[in-house]
Order: C-alpha cells, then structure tokens, then sequence
C-alpha cells in the first residue's frame, strides 16, 4: 500500500519542472471554455488520471432547486445550507452567497478534490500549462469571493484534514524544537481545537469562526478571540508546504525559503501558492476562559452620548492593559452591546473590574436601562471548545452538526449563524490607533461613534487590534506581512450588514436593489466619521470593504513593496490571481486578462 503510494506520488512528480525551469511567456488573456486553446477531453482525462480519478465537474449548490424547486431533494439542500459545515463539505460551497454588486457564487469549469500535494502539483501545472484561471478553495470563507470564479480550474484542498499534534517539532534547518501542531490545508480551526484544546491541554492561536479554514486564515493574518495574548495566528507560522506556479513543493520557514514564509504569514491567501500543509507553534492553555455579556439602552440623546464616554474611558482605564478580546457594539436607537471574552480572570475578578462601569450606568440620574445585566461568564479552558463535551450537556451557547456522517466534534456558536450563507450589502472595517484612547482625544471618538452608530451598528473587535499585547506576542506578529497599523491599534471597527442567503436556486425572490443599496450606503455614512479621525487606520484583508480604493496600502501598508518582490520572484506570471490580492494590479478585475 505504501508503495503503491509513493509510486503513484512518483509518477506525478515527473512532470514537475526542476531546477532551470523558467516561466513561459504569459499569454495576455486566459483561456475560457469554447476559446481556442481550451483542453480538450483528451486533456482532462489526462489530468484526471494524474490525481487518482479526482477531478470534478462541479455543479450548482442548489442544483436539485434550479431543476425542481418542490422537490426533496431541493427541500434537503434549503435545509442543510444553513449548516456551515455542509457548505465546507460541498465543492460548490461558499460561506457567504455573494455581495451586492460585487461577486456572485459560480461553479468552476472543474475541480481536483486535493487528498495530497502531488494532487496540487498536477492541477498546478495543468493550470500552467494549459493558460487557465485557477482558483484555490479551503473553507470557503471568503467575503471578497477569492476563492470563486466561472471558468477556471478549482483545486480544492477540503480533504486534507489531518491533523497532529507534536511534543517537539523542529522546522526543517533548524535546531530549536517547540511544541507544535500540522495541520492539512482543508482543516477549520474546530478540527485544530478538538485536537490541541480538548484532548491534548495546549493552544493554537486561531479564529473564532469553528468553521474558519486554517490555511486561508494564517495567510490573511488571522485573529482570533485572544490574539490580544498570543498576537496574530501568522505570527505562530513554523513551517508550511507550499506549491508554487513552477509545480514544486516547497518546505518553506525561515530557514528555507524565508521571504515565501514570511509573505504566507498574512500576504493574502491564494497569492503565492496552494498551502497543503502548515505547522503553527502551540502555547500553554490558560486555565479558564471567561468574559462579560451585557445590553444597555440610553433613554435620550444625552445620556447616550454620556454613555458611550463613559464606557470609552473605562476601557481606557480598565481593559485596555488586559487582554480583552471579542465584541462591543454602539448600535441604533442608543444601545449599547457587550460580548467579551478573556482568560485566566475568575467570575469574581471580572466582577470586580466592572463594577465602576456598572454603578455608572446603575445610577437613575445617568438615564440609562439595563436591558441584560452585565455578567460575567466563566468555563475551564479545556472545556471550551469540547463540542461533544458542550452536546452531551446540552449547552445551548452552540448549534451541532446533525448529519449522520458528522464527525461528533462538529459544532458552530449560535452568534455566527447569521453568518451562514449571508449575501452581502456593505462591509467595511479599519483600525483605530490607541492614541484615540488618551483623554485629549477621546471626545474625538465619542462623537464619531455617536454620528456614525445612527446609521449603523459600529462593532468594536478588541482582539484584532495587538495595542497592549504582550511583547512576545508583538514580536510574533511584527514579524509577518500584516499591516503593522495592527501593532499600534486598541481595536478593528467592523461594520457590516446583508439580507439572507442568494445562492443561484434559493426560492425565495432577491431584495429590491434599493434595500442593498440603502443598507450599503449605510455603511459607508456610518464609517466617515471614524475615517476622519483614522484616515490612515488600514484594514484587515480578510474582512474589508470589496471596493477599497486604497487596497494594498491599507492592508499591508510598508509591507507591500517586500511583497510584491516576493510575488514576481515566485509567481512571475501571475498563476494566482485573487481580487486585491498582491500583484492584481496587472489583471482585470475576473483575472482572465493582463493588462500590464
């Protein structure tokens, strides 16, 4: 069995050029279906038989709706849509149906189901050689629709789950060895969770989506809800295997290949290359996890904008030198929302840290009405992402995948079902300097969270601003393509919004393009007031407005030239193409054709 393995890993291998391999002169326009040029059955047959009898023709996710929308098979899919682990399963899949004038889902001309790297390699050089779009598709997260496009070649990695975890890991070269985890290009960071949390009493900086795919995460950068302790997912990078546009698998760290490492670690996903596996240095587990949940509603103009200062200068008192991560949100009709997260504090302590706050807005004089009462929450840190642990007790803080051929660890938080299947009206997010939290200038916020949130809910992601984190954790961080604006902001303003999900083959009508329009224009009235006293704020490429003028400046900042010097070395011709992806200046906007 093994040496069937290896033969047929063999075979693959020799058509991957080596050294002396140069890049053919890119043709100015990629080929599509029906264009001279385009591979022939011969062709894909060949490519078929490369990778093992795995390549697809995929259809419509809604496919059984599009053909007969009252049939069970359509009433299956309706059903199953809005679990994000059947839409991760599906090679059609995406976790969001699209974005209002920006992408909409399609199918791509054909797939590769990747079970190893020679699978890559084979739909690498196909793509090459035979002058086609080629897309890469992981979890399926991609707001900005990267890893969707009509017409090209898929290589989808989903299949490559393992994961495992090392005592001591040494990156090739090197001589250090640390705990660590490797981690196949499909798996989602529940799969990571399960294996390092629950079972093994360690922890892998990661997101907190359980259905988030690891490798399109660590190449955007990846927060997660304590990255105020443990810095950036990238940051954790020791080694990957990468597939480049020449068809060689490449262990890549800093020993090899250092510059490639380096822009994995949040260069955007699907720039460089197809990521097949990757090693992430693990940390000890805190002993609890905990946080603080709350609902607070100002009963006039005065006693909001009271509200709101009061709660910027207690966390800028308070929380700020803590490592507080996850949500608040200053929303319409004067309300504010607390859902915070961190560690190693009892329910007693954070108690005690908050009860100034909540005096406050205890005070009848203050005008203010304690829709939930802010309450502190607590779970031991093993516990918190044991999914079969959390359905065997019937916690209700999560919904279970109940697929018959689920895995028994598959579960998602109840606060990102909204998520599942979104279409897309507006989407922006930017950093705010910590600056802003000094007391000369935190009337400059208060009255921008003010004007903005009466257009929109203004959500404040403490975790993905690093200002306050440790050392290590910074230097951690520093050390990756990330804009460094993140080093030096308190947190990511996210505000967004969208209607249900538009699939091609939902049987409910789209909205009337004034609601998307309203709503994406409301997004834009709500961020001008923070743009003014944050113009050069950045943005986090994974979670960005789609029509971000300022694109490569605001996502990786000074870090942008040492990336697109890395691009032109590894990908000179541009086999991977994402939109405002680096190097995506020299394509149209679908990636067919070169305009420089």
């Amino acid at each position: 069995m093994l040496r069937r393995s290896l033969l047929r890993g063999a075979a693959a291998l020799a058509v991957v050029p080596r050294a002396g391999w140069a890049a053919p002169s890119a043709a100015p326009r990629r080929v599509r279906p029906g264009d001279p040029g385009w591979p022939d059955a011969q062709a894909w047959e060949s490519l078929n038989k490369a990778v093992g009898g795995r390549l697809i023709e995929p259809k419509p996710l809604l496919e059984a709706c599009i053909s007969n929308g009252q049939s069970d098979a359509c009433k299956a899919t309706l059903k199953a849509m809005f679990n994000p682990f059947f839409l991760g399963d599906q090679v059609s899949g995406a976790q969001v149906s699209g974005w209002y004038n920006a992408w909409a889902p399609a199918v791509s001309a054909r797939a590769v189901a990747a079970r190893n790297t020679a699978d890559v390699q084979a739909a690498v050089n196909f793509a090459r050689n035979h002058n086609l779009r080629l897309v890469v598709k992981g979890g399926g997260h991609s707001y900005q629709g990267t890893s969707n496009a009509p017409d090209s070649l898929l290589v989808w990695t989903r299949p490559l789950r393992d994961v495992t975890v090392h005592d001591a890991f040494t990156p090739s070269g090197g001589r250090e060895a640390v705990p660590a985890v490797s981690v196949g290009a499909g798996a989602v960071w529940l799969d990571v969770y399960d294996a390092v949390t629950t079972k093994a009493g360690r922890y892998a900086q990661g997101g907190g989506c359980t259905t988030v795919g690891v490798a399109g995460h660590i190449q955007s950068g990846g927060f997660g809800s304590l990255s105020k302790t443990f810095g950036t997912a990238a940051g954790s990078l020791l080694e990957a295997e990468v597939v480049t546009a020449d068809g060689v698998a490449r262990i890549v760290n800093q020993h090899r290949d250092p510059e490639l490492h380096w822009a994995l670690k949040g260069g955007g996903g699907g720039g460089f290359g197809v990521v097949t596996r990757l090693t992430l240095r693990t940390h000890p587990l805190p002993g609890v996890f905990g946080g603080v949940n709350g609902r607070l509603q100002a009963k006039t103009p005065e006693a909001w904008r009271a509200l709101v200062a009061r709660f910027v200068a207690f966390y800028a008192e308070r929380l700020a030198s803590h490592p507080w991560g996850e949500q608040v949100a200053f929303r319409p009709g004067n309300v504010l929302t607390l859902s915070l997260l961190t560690q190693g504090l009892t329910e007693d302590a954070m108690r005690a840290l908050f009860a100034p706050f909540v005096a406050w807005t205890a005070e009848p004089a203050n005008g203010i009405e304690t829709v939930e009462p802010v309450e502190p929450w607590s779970t031991p840190g093993r516990d918190f992402w044991n999914v079969a642990g959390m359905r065997a007790g019937g916690v209700k803080a999560m919904h279970y995948d109940e697929r018959p051929d689920a895995r028994p660890n598959q579960g998602w938080w109840r606060g990102d079902q909204d998520q599942v299947g979104m279409f897309i009206h507006g989407y922006d997010s930017l950093w705010l300097p910590k600056s802003l939290l000094a007391p000369s200038r935190q009337s400059q916020l208060v009255d921008a969270l003010v004007e903005g949130a009466r257009a929109a809910p203004i959500m404040f992601h403490f975790n993905k601003g690093l200002a306050g984190a440790p050392a290590d954790a910074l230097a951690l961080s520093r050390d990756t393509a990330t804009n460094p604006k993140v080093l030096d902001a308190f947190t990511l303003v996210i505000i967004a919004n969208g209607g249900p999900p538009l699939y091609p083959g939902v049987p409910w009508k789209a909205p009337d393009p004034a609601t998307p329009r309203n709503d994406a224009q409301a997004v834009d009235r709500a961020m001008a007031p923070l743009y003014r006293i944050a113009p050069d704020g950045g943005s986090y490429v994974s979670e960005s407005n789609f029509f971000n003028a300022r694109w490569s400046e605001a996502f990786w900042g000074e870090n942008y030239p040492r990336l697109l010097r890395v691009k032109r070395r590894y990908d000179p011709e541009g086999l991977f193409f994402a939109h405002h992806g680096v190097g995506s200046e020299d394509w149209s906007a679908d990636g067919f054709q070169r305009l420089a």
